[in-house]
C-alpha cells in the first residue's frame, strides 16, 4: 500500500532520462548457447510477446491477446558496451512473486466496510486470489528457463504479503498452493459463503443477485454459481523448483496495519460477529486514520465497537487465529511443505529460536542472496529494520564481500517510513529506507535491491545498484518478474527483468467456472476494479528491461 505519484514525480524519482533509456534490438538473437531452448520460445511465455488488452470502451471492458511490451536497454549506471551479447555469461535466473495476497474473505476482521469511505478499499476480484495464485505457479513450471540468457529458473523468492490477514488458514492455503496439493479456500460455514458479496448490500459486487450494486452499475456481470465456484477445493501442482519466502506486513499484523494490541482483532478473527458495514463519514474516519498511522488501529476499533449491535452472525472459526513470528517460521520448516525445497524455504531453526527473520543464501557460485524483514511488529503498513537487523546485513555483506549479493525484501525504500518500536524490542530503534540504502551503497558487491508492496512496477538506480520493485499480483496488471544475472565480461553486469502474466487466457467466458475459467476472470475483474491505482505497471523502462551495472 503506497500513495499513487504523480507521473512527473515518479519519472524524477526513477532517474529515467533520454539517454538512459534505449531500446535493445539484439537481445533475442545474439544470447550465448547454453540451453536447447531459444530464446524466443520462452519469450512466447512472457510480457515481451503479450499483454492482456481490454477492448471496447467505457463501463466493464473485456480482456483479450495484446502486444508485448518491448525490452528497454538503461544506462544509468553503466555504459552498454558492443557485442556484449556475444560474451555474456548466465550467473543466475530466478522469478519473484510478490503481494499473491490469498485471502480468506469471510474472515470478520476484515475491513471491507472502508469502501464506504474509499471505493477501492476493496476489490471485486478477492474470492479469486487462490486460483490467481495457482495459475501463476502454473506458468512458472511451463516456462523452465529465462528469455533472456536461456538459463534454467533456479528458484522462485516471493517477497511478501504473501496472505492479507496474518491468519493461520490464509498461510496454509499459501503453503500448499507453492508446494503442491489441495486446499479449500473457505471458512466458517463448510457449505456456505458469509462474506460480503452474499450480503445483499449495494456497496459490493452481489455477482449472484439482481441487486443495482456499485460494480452491476460499472457493468460488472451477474454471474449464477460463482460463489459455490469461489469457495470449492483447489488443486495446485506446486512449484517444480526451489524456492524461498520473504515476510510482508499483511503476513504478520493484522489487515497489513495493525499490531496485536488488546488482543481485540485476535478475538474479532476467531469469532462470530462480522460487520459489514460503516455510514461513510465513520469509514472516512477510520480510512484516514489507517492512512495517517494507526498501527494499535484504535479508529478501527472505536467504529466497530460502536456499530457492534448492526454486526450479523458468522460461523466462527479458529483457523482464522493470528500468526506469530514462531508460528509463521514453525510453519515453513513443517516437512509437510517442503515440496521442490530448500526444507524451510530459507528460514532455519536459527530464526525459529531467535524470532528475528532475515537469513542469507547461496544463490549460485558468487551470488549470494539477503532476505530482510522490513515490517514493523508495532503496526502501519510502512515499514523500518532494527539497528540489529543493520548490524546483522552489514556483518553479512562483508563476510560475503567476495561474492555480488542481491537483497530481497517486502518494502521498497520509499514505503520505509515507519518508526514505531517492536513491541519485542521495545528500546531497539528503528531505521527507515534511506537509512538503509547508505548501508548498501557501503558495500559495493551489492547489485540489486528487490521489493514489493507498492504494487507498482518501478526501478531505480542508486549509487551502485539497481532497486526493482514489482508490482502485485492481486491488482490488475496481476504480474510476477523472471531476474537475469549475466556477465558481460566487458566490466559491466546486466540485470534483465522480463514481467511474466498468470498461465490463465486472457479471453474469459463467463459460463466458464472451471479452476481455469476462474483464474482467467480473476485478471479481468482486476482490470475492471472500481477505485484501482492507475499506472502500476510502470514506465517501459520499469517492465521488461536490461539493467547494466559496473562490475565490482
Amino acid at each position: 500500500m503506497d500513495p499513487a505519484l504523480s507521473r512527473r514525480a515518479f519519472l524524477l524519482a526513477s532517474g529515467m532520462t533520454a539517454t538512459g533509456v534505449a531500446l535493445d534490438f539484439a537481445l533475442s538473437s545474439t544470447q550465448a548457447a547454453s540451453s536447447t531452448v531459444t530464446p524466443s520460445a520462452a519469450a512466447l511465455m512472457t510480457t515481451v510477446h503479450t499483454v492482456a488488452r481490454p477492448h471496447g470502451a467505457g463501463g466493464y471492458r473485456r480482456l483479450s491477446d495484446g502486444p508485448g511490451w518491448r525490452r528497454v536497454t538503461r544506462t544509468e549506471l553503466a555504459e552498454a558496451k558492443k557485442d556484449r551479447a556475444g560474451r555474456r555469461t548466465a550467473l543466475a535466473c530466478f522469478v519473484q512473486f510478490t503481494d499473491l495476497h490469498i485471502t480468506d474473505v469471510q474472515s470478520p476482521q476484515r475491513y471491507e466496510f472502508l469502501r464506504a469511505a474509499d471505493v477501492g478499499s476493496w476489490r471485486p476480484q478477492e474470492a479469486l486470489t487462490a486460483v490467481g495464485a495457482v495459475s501463476l505457479i502454473e506458468q512458472v513450471n511451463s516456462l523452465r528457463y529465462g528469455p533472456a540468457t536461456r538459463a534454467p529458473i533456479g528458484f522462485v523468492m516471493t517477497t511478501g504479503d504473501n496472505t492479507d490477514n496474518n491468519s493461520r488458514v490464509e498461510l496454509e492455503w499459501f503453503l500448499t498452493a507453492m508446494t503442491g496439493g489441495r486446499f479449500t479456500p473457505n471458512t466458517g460455514d463448510p457449505g456456505a459463503y458469509e462474506g460480503v458479496q452474499g450480503s445483499g448490500l449495494g456497496l459490493y459486487w452481489q455477482p449472484e443477485s439482481g441487486v443495482r450494486d456499485v460494480d452491476k452499475r460499472a457493468g460488472f456481470p451477474r454471474l449464477e454459481g460463482f460463489l459455490e465456484a469461489a469457495i470449492r477445493e483447489v488443486s495446485s501442482p506446486g512449484l517444480a523448483v526451489p524456492w524461498y519466502s520473504t515476510i510482508g506486513n499483511h503476513d504478520q499484523l493484522f489487515g497489513g496495519a495493525y499490531s496485536a494490541a488488546g488482543g481485540f482483532f485476535a478475538d474479532l478473527a476467531t469469532g462470530s460477529r462480522k460487520l459489514f458495514t460503516l455510514p461513510a463519514s465513520e469509514a472516512g474516519s477510520v480510512y484516514r486514520a489507517l492512512r495517517r498511522g494507526d498501527p494499535t488501529g484504535a479508529g478501527l476499533r472505536a467504529a466497530w465497537k460502536h456499530h457492534k449491535s448492526k454486526t450479523r452472525t458468522v460461523t466462527p472459526d479458529e483457523r482464522r487465529a493470528p500468526v506469530s513470528p514462531h508460528a509463521y517460521v514453525a510453519a515453513h520448516l513443517d516437512p509437510a511443505y517442503t515440496g521442490s525445497g530448500p526444507v524451510g524455504h530459507g528460514y532455519t531453526r536459527d530464526n525459529l529460536e531467535s524470532g528475528r527473520l532475515d537469513y542469507s543464501f547461496r544463490i549460485a557460485d558468487g551470488v549470494v542472496g539477503i532476505s530482510l524483514d522490513t515490517t514493523d511488529r508495532g503496526g502501519d503498513y510502512r515499514g523500518s529494520v532494527g539497528t540489529g537487523q543493520l548490524t546483522w546485513l552489514e556483518r553479512t555483506l562483508k563476510t560475503h564481500a567476495g561474492d555480488i549479493a542481491l537483497i530481497f525484501s517486502h518494502h521498497p525504500s520509499w514505503a520505509m517510513t515507519n518508526l514505531a518500536p517492536n513491541p519485542a524490542r521495545p528500546h531497539e530503534k528503528r531505521h527507515g529506507g534511506q537509512e538503509l540504502l547508505a548501508v548498501l551503497r557501503k558495500h559495493r558487491n551489492v547489485a540489486a535491491w528487490i521489493n514489493g508492496h507498492s504494487h507498482l512496477n518501478r526501478i531505480v538506480p542508486h549509487d551502485g545498484f539497481w532497486e526493482i520493485s514489482t508490482a502485485s499480483h492481486v491488482d490488475y496488471p496481476q504480474l510476477a518478474r523472471v531476474v537475469e544475472l549475466a556477465d558481460n565480461h566487458d566490466g559491466t553486469l546486466s540485470l534483465f527483468t522480463t514481467l511474466v502474466e498468470s498461465a490463465a487466457p486472457h479471453r474469459t467466458d463467463f459460463t466458464d467456472l472451471s479452476q481455469d475459467g476462474l483464474a482467467a476472470l480473476y485478471r479481468e475483474l482486476s482490470f475492471n476494479s472500481p477505485g484501482l491505482r492507475s499506472g502500476l505497471a510502470g514506465l517501459p523502462g520499469d517492465r521488461n528491461a536490461e539493467l547494466l551495472l559496473k562490475k565490482r
